[in-house]
Formats: C-alpha cells, structure tokens, sequence
C-alpha cells in the first residue's frame, strides 16, 4: 500500500511489546442508601397521630426535631396514676418512684415529668422526636393513624456516605476482587471521575439477574451522589501470577470461522507492505488480546484500518480473509 492509501483508509500501526495482563472490566449499578446508616423512627407511644410536621419524603430532619404530636389515652391514664402518687408519695414513694418509671419506659425525660407534675394538668398531646439526624426515605404514617408502640413512622438515612452496588455477571467474577481500585461515572456529572475501592463482593448470586453485587462505600460531602443514581464503572484487574505477555489491541484482530489474523507491516526501501498473519488469542483484556503465538516482540502490525488492508489484499487477488 502507498503511505497516501493508508493514509486514505486510515491505517494506522504500532509495534509489538510485552506488557504486564491488565483485565478492564466495564459494570454498572446504582448509587444507595448506606444501610447501617439507615433508621427506622418509630413512636415510643401508643395512640392517634394529630399532627404531622414533616409530611413528605426527602425532607431533612435533625436529631431531637419535634417529627408530629401523638394523643394517647395510655398516657394520659398514667399521667393521672403519676398524679395519685404525688399526693402520697410521702407515705408509699415506692409507687410514686414506680409511676414515674412507667412514663420513662415511653421516653419521656425527667424534665418532663417533672414538669406534668409542676403543671397539674393532664396532657393530651405529646410530642415524637427525631432519635437521629437525617433524610426521610419512607412516610409510613398519615394524619389521624393509629399507632402501636414501637410502630415505624418514617425511615430516615444518613446520606453523608453511600454504598456505591455494582453488577458482577458470572463471566467477571473471577477478575473481581475486594480491594480492587474502582473508577465510575454518573451520568449527572458528566467528565467527572469518582474512585473508590471494592469493600464487600456478595457470595451469593441472585437467581434471577445471574449477577452478584460488588459494594464500593462513598462519603458523600455535599450530598452529590443521590440515592438510584446509574453509575458506569471501570475495574483494572491484573491478570494473578503471570508474567509480561504480548498484548494487542481488539481493533488489530480479525476473526474468520476459527482463525484469528493480524496483518504485519513491512518495510522494504521505499515500499509498505502488509502481510497476513495467523495468531493464537488468549484471554481478552476488556478491548485487547492477549496474543500466544504468532507474532514476536518488535514486530509492527495493523491496529486500525485492518479490513481496509484486508480488501486492498483481496482487489489485488492477494490471500485474504
């Protein structure tokens, strides 16, 4: 070929070296909730929500935040019994000490016992505090709802850390390692690059997907990573226990029933040739080959524009695939 048809066809080559096996594995998955981060706020009351003051999903909360107010007829029995106990408590402190532990159980502070006793007055409503700080994932309660003891109202996450999940298929499993360094991207955030590392693989794969789920574990300053964002993940996994190997790109190969061809570069005077070569693969790299047998080191070999060459051989009546 002349330097201006390879040039036409866009040939372009590169020579032959050894290179330590380096596997690209391209997964995807999903940002999520860190699930030690995640709380379930219950009422520590039995009774009828009568107000709700975080009504919606999303919603930021702070530790101790008055969530809603809960009338409870449990309490205000106990209240009255804390009452009778007062009157007495000289004579039997037992059952005052005893009445006063009873609205403990349910959470209520020594403040504010102390202060239904100062008032005299029974309350009616009492407040439901935040236990943590937090996002609201799940309202599970509307205005009006009964409620047990112990009974889920909202789920509330931290989000300053994620979990990054990732899809493992069968066919990767072996190349994915905890540890591993990972780089991923989000659609969102476009030309920026994230990296983390594999903390936990499942050891179990799900029956239906035929995936495992690798976890990466992210801070999240800022709150940038949101909760079933996509992600696209690369990993670079060296090959355990091998030596430098021969290493070509995808784009040089060429596969024809059970052969696979490369096409040599040859250089006589003024003159470019190519010549067509038989290889051995070995495991594919992501988007190289590993080569076995066929071509040597310092060799230079078409990378791109190969079936460019390929019907250049074959309109001059040359081999061909």
């Amino acid at each position: 070929m002349s330097p201006t048809a390879m040039q036409l066809a866009n040939v372009q080559t590169a020579i032959i070296e050894k290179q330590k096996p380096i596997k690209q594995v391209q997964l995807n998955g999903k940002i999520k909730a860190d699930e030690t981060q995640v709380f379930s706020q219950s009422s520590h009351l039995p009774g009828r929500i009568e107000k709700l003051m975080v009504s919606f999903t999303g919603e930021r909360v702070k530790k101790g935040q008055t969530l809603g107010m809960i009338y409870s007829p449990d309490l205000v029995t106990a209240q009255e019994e804390l009452f009778e106990a007062y009157k007495i408590r000289t004579q039997q402190p037992g059952l005052y000490k005893a009445a006063r532990e009873k609205l403990k159980n349910w959470k209520l502070t020594e403040y504010q016992i102390d202060q239904i006793v100062e008032d005299g007055k029974v309350k009616e409503q009492f407040p439901i505090l935040a236990d943590v700080s937090g996002i609201v994932l799940n309202k599970k309660v509307n205005l009006g709802d009964y409620i047990s003891k112990g009974e889920t109202i909202y789920e509330i996450a931290d989000l300053s850390k994620v979990w990054v999940l990732l899809d493992v298929y069968e066919s990767d499993i072996p190349w994915v390692k905890e540890g591993d360094s990972v780089k991923f991207s989000v659609k969102s955030y476009r030309g920026q690059e994230f990296k983390g590392k594999i903390s936990f693989i499942d050891p179990v794969i799900n029956s239906k997907t035929r995936v495992a789920q690798a976890r990466i574990e992210m801070r999240n300053p800022g709150m940038r990573l949101k909760p079933e964002m996509l992600v696209e993940a690369v990993i670079e996994s060296p090959l355990v226990d091998t030596k430098e190997e021969i290493i070509v790109p995808k784009s040089a190969v060429m596969w024809t029933g059970e052969r696979s061809l490369v096409y040599v570069k040859h250089v006589r005077e003024d003159e470019i040739s190519f010549s067509m070569r038989e290889v051995t693969l070995g495991p594919a790299l992501g988007d190289r080959f590993i080569i076995k047998v066929g071509i040597d080191v310092r060799e230079e070999i078409a990378v791109h524009g190969t079936f460019s060459i390929d019907a250049a051989a074959q309109l001059a009546g040359k081999p061909s695939m």
